[in-house]
């Protein structure tokens, strides 16, 4: 990475940094420009080369956040392994507790149009990777069905998780998810 690219980098991590302070301190309709612009150190020239406005840093904050859940994704292969698969729950509890755009989004109408459009990709990718993994139609339809299952059910749990402010540890929450995976939907994966 050339110098320059490096800077372009730090100043996107250094918005997308103060843009996620902010949302703790105050409602997402609240936060402006000159708010992020202060938070990370930068000059308004330099939010503008990066977001048109606020609206396009939001589109671009749900897509790394995608992105970020991809990658967590790509790195899980539950084999029935009950430490891989809470290892990987406590991973997303972890990321859905310091991120607090998720956390927001879990809780807001906005949310709505982010987990379509997240869900939207997660069935592309489980498409993909069931064409090579399970080889007939029927198997990788009902596979497609389950993994909607456990997308909306963790959804669903991180949901009420943000709602009660975390009070409920990280490590609790991810075993919960497990169990949920692992009983009740792994089973029928083999079938």
């Amino acid at each position: 990475m050339n110098e320059l690219d490096e800077r372009y980098s730090t100043a996107e991590d250094a918005i997308f940094e103060a843009f996620f302070l902010l949302l703790k301190e105050k409602p997402l309709e609240k936060i402006t420009v000159a708010d992020v612009i202060k938070k990370a150190g930068v000059v308004r020239s330099t939010f503008y080369n990066h977001y048109e406005n606020i609206p396009a840093l939001m589109t671009a904050a749900e897509d790394r956040t995608i992105h970020d859940i991809f990658c967590l994704m790509e790195s899980f292969h539950p084999k029935n392994d009950k430490d891989m698969c809470h290892s990987y729950f406590l991973a997303i509890c972890n990321y859905t507790k310091k991120n607090p755009f998720l956390a927001h989004l879990l809780q807001s109408p906005r949310g709505d149009a982010f987990f379509e459009k997240a869900i939207t990709m997660f069935h592309k990718y489980v498409t993909d990777v069931t064409h090579t993994t399970i080889p007939e139609d029927d198997g990788r339809v009902r596979f497609s069905y389950f993994i909607a299952g456990s997308i909306g059910g963790t959804i669903g749990v991180l949901h009420k998780w943000t709602a009660e402010a975390f009070r409920t540890p990280a490590e609790d929450v991810a075993d919960i998810l497990s169990r949920m995976f692992m009983s009740g939907v792994l089973p029928y994966l083999s079938v």
